[in-house]
Formats: C-alpha cells, sequence, structure tokens
C-alpha cells in the first residue's frame, strides 16, 4: 500500500481555489461595473414565478406544485440516466443480450418520461400566459372567500 502524502490532495485544493476565485472574482466584477440603477422592479422580491402581492399566507395554486412535481420527476431521471451512462460500457461488455436488455430498458424508461411529459404539455400545464395567471387569480379569490366564511367573526376581528 502506497504512504500517505498530502501534495496528491493539491489538485482538489486547486480546483476549490480557482473555484472560489472565480465566484468571488464575478460578485467584485459585478460591484464596479454593474449598473447602479435601482427601479421597483429590481427592489421587489422574487417569488418563484408569483407575483408577491398580498398577504404571505396565501395559498400557492395548485399548478405551482404541479410544475415543482414535475421539476422533482425530471430531476430523478437524470439521477438515474447519469449512473447508466457511466456503466452502460461495463454492462456491455459482459454480453451482447445484456448490451441490448440495458438499452432498451433505458429506453423504455426515457419514453415513459416522455409520454408523461408530452400529457403535461397537452395539458397545458406550462401555459404560463394570461389566461392561465387569470384562472390562478381566480382560485386564489375563491379560496380566500371560502377561508373568511369558514372562519367565525369573533376570530377575524383579531
Amino acid at each position: 500500500m502506497r504512504n500517505f502524502a498530502l501534495i496528491d490532495y493539491l489538485p482538489i485544493l486547486l480546483m476549490f481555489g480557482v473555484a472560489a476565485g472565480f465566484a468571488s472574482g464575478n460578485i467584485l466584477l459585478s460591484q464596479f461595473v454593474g449598473q447602479r440603477k435601482q427601479t421597483r422592479t429590481k427592489l421587489m422580491p422574487y417569488e418563484c414565478g408569483k407575483d408577491p402581492v398580498g398577504s404571505a399566507r396565501e395559498r400557492f395554486s395548485v399548478k405551482f406544485y404541479l410544475i415543482a412535481m414535475i421539476f422533482i420527476l425530471f430531476d430523478i431521471e437524470l439521477i438515474f440516466l447519469m449512473p447508466w451512462a457511466v456503466v452502460f460500457k461495463q454492462l456491455a461488455a459482459i454480453s451482447s443480450s445484456m448490451r441490448t436488455l440495458v438499452y432498451v430498458e433505458m429506453m423504455l424508461f426515457v419514453v415513459l418520461l416522455l409520454v408523461g411529459y408530452i400529457y403535461v404539455v397537452k395539458k397545458g400545464l406550462f401555459d404560463w400566459n394570461e389566461r392561465a395567471r387569470q384562472e390562478a387569480e381566480a382560485e386564489a379569490r375563491a379560496l380566500r372567500l371560502i377561508e373568511s366564511k369558514a372562519v367565525p367573526a369573533s376570530r377575524r376581528a383579531a
């Protein structure tokens, strides 16, 4: 077994140094070169695609949660796809039938995800035009109205 040498970790330390230098360099460069014009839009907090108006306790549209679930779904796809791509060559070296089996299994997985993606597009989940925004606002108003009727008048005053 080889002896431990701290010099073997120098490339990792160098990579961290370059990453930290790049990050701090970009921040400093933006401070020196960037525009300082502060507008109302720039000062407004960013709330993940939802206009930051009203109460912080406001309910989100169902569409917001569906987008989050789809994001997680495609993250999981990548989590499965990356290790498969890394070991595919080793699995293919075992035998021709193994190569075919592993490839067909992954393509089946990708096709199932593609079918889900097409379904989502056809349902209009990614359609964030004015009509969708109006529907989401109408849904939020309806939920607020239901909540205000559900809370007794004595508790609303508090």
